[in-house]
Parts: C-alpha cells; structure tokens; sequence
C-alpha cells in the first residue's frame, strides 16, 4: 500500500461532504495539505456544481488555513484548465492531488487522467468505501454538512438548509434516494468541522427553483 505520510497534496475542493472528509482523512494519514483548488463558473461567478459564492470562498480560505486556487472557466476549457491548476501547484511542491470520489468509474478515471497530464499522483481516500458509512464518518468526526441543492424528482425541497443527522439520514433513505446523494439527490456545504480553524459564517436566503434542481442560495452573516 502507498505510504501517503509527509506527500504534500492539493485537494479537489467542492465544500461538500465527501470533498472535506477526504481532506481529512489524507490530513490524519500524515499527508500535508498546501492548497484547495476549487472550480469556479464565470458566467455564474460561482463555484462549479455547488453554487458557492466567492466571499464565501474566502471564508474557507481563512479558516482552512491554506491558499484557495480558483479554477475559472465557463466550461469547454475545464479540463485544461484544472491541468494547469494542478502543474502550478506542482511548481509549488504538491505531489498529489486528493478527490472525494467513492465509486463512480467514470470520476476516477477524470481524476487520474488530469494528474497524470500534470504529473502528479491521484489519491482517492474514500474509493470503494460504504456510503453510508461514509456519511456517518463525516458526522461523526464534527464536520457539520447543510443540504443546500436537492433534485426535486429524488427528493422533496423540504431537505434543504438541514444539516445531516443521523435522523435526516433514515429520511432520506425513507425516501427512496441513496443515502450518500452520488448519484446527485443532492449536494452539501460544510460549515464547520476538523479542518476548519472556526466555523464558517454563512446564512441561508429563500429556496429557489432551477429546473429540477431545489437550491438553498448561501450569503455570510452580517
């Protein structure tokens, strides 16, 4: 098995669950953490898949304790973009990259094959572990994930801005969704846990309806 300790990484940074999780889990086996490089939307001006607005960003920036890379692009660039993310980083000593991945063929392989453009490793820790397990893990160790996107043909609006507990958990299962939301039910935001120096200051505003898509819009609290 690949001994990790003292490899200097980046992390794939989404602000969801499974993405800060990961962080943790490479932090606790010895790995050193020298940046989030997070994908940024420039027609939204807001990070790619969990809608995270940029002075929030700045918050994790702060309370993480490392630099946050933006990765801009609109999208027919996001390959190449995110591989020059990762060779700068790698001009900075990151030797590694860690994703939040458990089990989708289809992700690993992206991660693998951006790093291996770079010339750095993909690290994984979370691959082919238990779902569920997984959530409660991350509950377990502090971290504090919000519901804050939901498909509203899986599950019911009423989700968002609750934090997952192990009593959300049976309701979603309830539901029929998987646990976990990999196949996409719905997407978190961490405010607070292990990696953070102090809790995010975030609010939630009035629900709104993209498409199929139910989103809890987030905003720092004044």
């Amino acid at each position: 098995m690949r001994d990790w300790n003292e490899v200097r990484f980046v992390a794939s940074y989404s602000g969801g669950k499974d993405s800060v999780l990961a962080i943790h889990r490479a932090i606790c086996q010895g790995m050193v953490l020298q940046a989030l490089i997070i994908t940024y939307n420039t027609d939204l001006e807001r990070s790619w898949f969990h809608g995270v607005p940029p002075e929030i960003l700045a918050e994790v920036e702060q309370s993480v304790g490392v630099p946050v890379q933006l990765i801009r692009t609109a999208g027919a660039d996001y390959n190449a973009n995110f591989e020059r993310a990762l060779l700068e980083q790698k001009k900075l000593g990151a030797q590694a990259c860690v994703f939040g991945d458990i089990d989708i063929e289809g992700h690993l392989q992206w991660g693998i094959e951006r790093c291996n453009a770079a010339g750095v490793e993909a690290c994984f820790p979370l691959w082919k572990e238990n779902r569920e397990s997984l959530v409660r893990e991350c509950i377990s160790c502090g971290f504090v994930p919000y519901i804050t996107v939901v498909d509203t043909k899986r599950l019911s609006a009423d989700f968002l801005g609750h934090p997952i507990t192990p009593q959300v958990m049976e309701r979603i299962k309830d539901a029929g969704a998987d646990v976990c939301g990999e196949n996409g039910e719905y997407h978190t935001f961490v405010t607070d846990g292990p990696i953070f120096a102090q809790p995010l200051p975030i609010e939630f505003s009035a629900p709104q309806q993209h498409g199929g898509y139910a989103v809890q819009p987030m905003h720092l609290r004044k």
